[in-house]
Parts: C-alpha cells; structure tokens; sequence
C-alpha cells in the first residue's frame, strides 16, 4: 500500500467537493519533489542508542513492514556509529576506531553487520528493506573521519588527501569522530561527493546528517556541498539536517539545501520539552512547504533507552505529542522499540484520520487565544472543511475554545472527533471543549448535512 492509498482511505470519503485549486496550490506537493509530504518511518537512535546490529535491524524492519507500512511509516533509518565496532550506549568513546574505505568513507562495522563483508556496506541490508517496501536511511556526521586524516588517506579521484581537506578546528562538541572539511580546499566537494555516491550505490535513500544545524552559519558550507553531493550522486536521497535548535532567520537557506531541518536540540519524553516545541513550531510554520519540512525530532514512545524504561509521557501527554506533530506537519519518526510494541501505542500511531492532516493538509496556522492553551487549524488537501487541534498545557481541565469567525467560518458546523471517530455535535458560533490536563483535541468541522 503506497502513501497515496493510505490518505485516500482516511479523507476520501469525508470529502464532499475539492477545494478549487487556486487556494490549495502553494501548498500541494510538486511532481517529483523529494519529501513532498512530511517522511513518516522508525530510527534506532531513541531506543537502541549506538548498538543496534544487523539481526536486531531486520527484525525490527520485519514488525515495521507488518505493523507501519500500512499506514504510510515507510523510512527505515539506522542512527548513529553503525561504523563503531565497538559502540556501546549513548555515549562515545574518546578515542574511536570507525570502520573506513581506502579513501575515508565510513563502511559499516563487520563485526554488527556482517552482510557488509567484503567491501558490500550497506546494499545487501538496504536491497532487503526495498523489498519490504521500504526507503532505507542511515545517520551520518558532518565531516571526515578522524581516523582517515591521521591516516592521510586520498581522496577518490583527486590528487588530495584527508589532511589536505580536514579543518582540524571544527570538531563537533558532543562526538569524537570526525574533523569537519574545509571548502574552500581542493579535493573538498569531491571529497563529499565520493562518500554521497558510495551510499547511493548502496541504496540509500535517507541521510541524517549531524552536526550541521548548529551553530549553522559555521556549517553553511558543508550543508550546501552536502545538497550538492546529493545532486552528483544521481539518487535520489532525502537530507534530514540535525541537531538543533537551526536559527529560524536562516529559513530560507535550510529550506533550499534540505528536505528536514530540526528545529530543536534532541527531543525526549518529558513535558518541558513538548511543551518548548509548541512556540518552535509556531515560529517555523512560515517557512513550512512541500520538500521543505521543520522537524521537530523524533517520537519518544513506547519502549525506549536500551529496553531499560517506558515513555514517561501520560497518554494525554501521547496524545498532545501526535496532534501537534500532525497539525504542524512535522516527520513523523518513531522513536521507540517495536519489538516491545504495545497496542496502545500502535494505536496512537495508526489512526488514519490523524495520519491524513500530518500528510495532507494546508492552511496550518497556530491561533493566539489565552495563556495556558494552544490552538492550531488547518484545512484538507481535499475537500470541503476545517481541522481544529485545542491544546490545554496547564495542570488542571481547562475549557479551551475559538470562534468561528476567527476560523473564516460561519456555523452552524458539525464536529467529528478524529481520535474516536465519534460525532461531537454541532456548534453555532463557537467550537469549545473542556480538555484534560497536557492533553489535545483534534476534531474536522464540516457543514451540517
């Protein structure tokens, strides 16, 4: 099932007429645009840290195809050191030893993934995913390896070599690994432009790209020869920039040279950080179109850290997390262990109705009502309607609403609750609901028939 079938099932029948196209055109996916709708799939980093190997990467591709895929969760991606022979926990050892190619091009560590013997990296683990349906991603720090510059190794196709290339002085603060490359140098852009054509000989479709966003003026450079690298590859590979917080003043720049941007350091399940992402994604929404996506980061649920604990989200807490990442058309990456999948948590995953404003709606606008609250709406892609997301991010029930009119909408209108599926009435001039505490409603208000 493609991502196409699974938005018609969920909006097809709701639409009673298409929006004339003039309103709908800016923000409608482009033929042949890479990330057109925000990239929905898994990565390991949120619960296997470093570690993950081969065996533990297939079964968990296997439960994605059966229990994702079907609903549009199609990015199978592999996070950080799978080069690392000896990679551990989250954190990183001070003195690396990468796996590298003759030219110092990070290869997957053969001792956690063995079908990459013999000089075969990525492609036998990628070719199995695509047959599973899916896009196969990998994480990748900004830069060349450390381990290639004390080595001096050539750069393919060029007289230069690693030192030549390497800005000893741009390190990233937080990973050992890499030196970052200067551009300004011979051999630079061919540098980038060897190790982007050795991933998508291997299939790669996917690229999270570290250690670029911040600070991101310092990196510019290397975003752009990352953007061209891709270009000269000739596959098509969507680049996901990371970590943040990436300065909404360089939107312009992000959007042009990448699919996905964070918009804030990594993302875990505590409330203080969900509730920082509600005033990022409002401050990104403006530079939000298709291709270009603020990523808010991935979704901490379900079984996390190693096996060692649950989301500490409450399922109100759940639920705000899913509304607003959808109402926001942020990506929606799973974070958690699917091996250890709960129903409750598939469940949050997989409704339909949810799934078709983070993929197919426009207009998406946060509104400025009242402290303690937070109210977004969008409309479909398709068809007539509003969809209205009420937050309360207080402690207490809160009785959270807007007018009509604020909306560009005249009642009486007919709500259906997209978490239940329920109807919830009609409203005359004013759509209100008392919600739970760090809890969200999500509803798609339609004429009366």
């Amino acid at each position: 099932m493609n991502r196409r079938s699974v938005l018609a099932s969920a909006v097809g029948g709701a639409a009673a007429a298409a929006i004339p196209l003039g309103q709908v055109r800016a923000d409608r996916p482009a033929r042949g645009l890479l990330a057109p709708r925000p990239p929905m799939g898994w990565n390991s980093w949120n619960s296997f840290a470093t570690t993950i190997t081969e065996a533990q990467a297939r079964e968990t591709a296997a439960i994605m195809r059966e229990k994702l895929l079907p609903f549009g969760y199609d990015v199978f991606t592999v996070d950080i050191q799978w080069y690392e022979p000896n990679a551990s926990s989250y954190d990183y050892s001070a003195h690396p030893t990468p796996a590298v190619d003759g030219y110092g091009r990070l290869i997957p560590a053969s001792n956690r993934f063995p079908s990459s013997v013999g000089g075969k990296g990525f492609a036998p683990l990628a070719a199995d995913i695509h047959a599973m349906g899916m896009k196969f991603g990998i994480h990748l720090m900004r830069g060349i390896p450390r381990l290639a510059v004390e080595r001096n190794l050539p750069v393919l196709g060029t007289p230069s070599r690693a030192a030549d290339i390497a800005d000893r002085t741009s390190t990233c603060p937080w990973n050992p690994d890499m030196f970052g490359v200067d551009m300004t140098r011979p051999g630079a852009q061919a540098y980038y432009d060897s190790v982007f054509r050795l991933y998508a000989d291997w299939g790669v479709d996917f690229v999270k790209m570290d250690d670029m966003s911040r600070p991101y003026d310092a990196h510019a450079a290397e975003i752009e020869a990352a953007h061209r690298a891709i270009g000269n590859s000739g596959r098509p590979i969507t680049l996901s920039l990371s970590p943040g917080e990436t300065p909404v003043v360089r939107g312009e720049h992000v959007r042009r040279f990448a699919q996905m941007w964070r918009i804030s350091d990594d993302f875990w399940d505590e409330w203080p950080m969900l509730l920082a992402q509600f005033v990022r994604l409002e401050n990104w929404n403006m530079w939000r179109r298709p291709g270009a996506w603020p990523d808010a980061d991935m979704l901490p649920l379900g079984r996390l850290k190693l096996g060692e604990r649950d989301t500490r989200f409450t399922p109100n807490e759940q639920r705000t997390l899913m509304t607003l990442w959808s109402i926001a058309r942020s990506p929606l990456i799973m974070g958690g262990d699917l091996r250890h999948l709960d129903e409750a948590t598939l469940k949050l995953l997989t409704n339909r109705a949810v799934l078709a404003v983070n993929q197919a709606s426009t207009d998406n606008r946060p509104h400025f009502v009242e402290d303690g609250s937070a109210i977004w709406s969008a409309r479909p892609e398709i068809g007539e309607g509003t969809y209205l997301a009420l937050f309360n991010t207080t402690d207490r029930p809160k009785e959270i609403g807007i007018s009509l009119h604020e909306l560009g909408q005249t009642g009486p209108v007919r709500l259906q609750d997209l978490w239940t599926g329920r109807d919830a009435g009609t409203m005359d001039s004013r759509v209100s609901c008392k919600v739970a505490p760090h809890g969200a409603e999500l509803y798609r208000l339609s004429q009366p028939a």
